[in-house]
């Protein structure tokens, strides 16, 4: 089987490696999207042939845009535990870091620890002035990740089709603020 090249950096935190999504990481995936708990807020349950479309989209963003979520492994382990990082596809309400992690993975810090990484690496490397978080009303988990962050919340906003069937909260900061907040 061919194994196309990664396309996109490789970034390393104390206890993750983040890399571009590509088709070995399918089945981290599909398991993500299957657990009703875990994709909750990132979409809802998801057959297997969506999922294969999402893992795509992602890939090919980081050939159209430059960027995309990274898949995310624990150093320890190797393990597959979720994907994170800046996601801005047509019509999205800013340019977002967000995250969503396996239920294993929860409760461990490394959605803050990812998303800090990427938020640095959007800053620095892409050029944005501003990072936002669409966070669903209810998902207090991921309200504290972005508090941790230094995000505040902003607004409510819509996502488009076809997540537009209720509002989410939009949370954020300027890179001037997550640079201050760091030094």
């Amino acid at each position: 089987m061919h194994t196309p090249p990664i396309l996109g950096p490789t970034l390393e935190t104390p206890r993750l490696i983040l890399r571009p999504p590509t088709l070995q990481d399918l089945e981290g995936f599909v398991a993500m999207m299957a657990d009703e708990e875990t994709a909750r807020y990132i979409g809802g349950l998801q057959p297997r042939s969506n999922v294969w479309r999402a893992v795509c989209a992602m890939a090919g963003s980081w050939v159209l845009q430059g960027f995309a979520m990274f898949s995310v492994f624990e150093k320890s382990t190797g393990k597959w535990v979720g994907r994170l990082g800046p996601w801005q596809p047509a019509e999205w309400p800013g340019p977002e870091v967000g995250w969503g992690l396996s239920r294993d993975a929860w409760g461990k810090g490394y959605a803050t620890e990812g998303a800090a990484a990427t938020i640095d690496w959007a800053f620095d490397h892409l050029g944005w002035t501003e990072v936002i978080h669409s966070i669903s009303p209810p998902n207090e988990p991921s309200k504290q990740v972005a508090r941790r962050l230094g995000s505040r919340f902003l607004r409510m906003g819509m996502l488009p089709a076809p997540y537009n069937d209720h509002a989410v909260e939009i949370w954020g900061q300027s890179r001037e603020d997550w640079r201050t907040r760091k030094r």
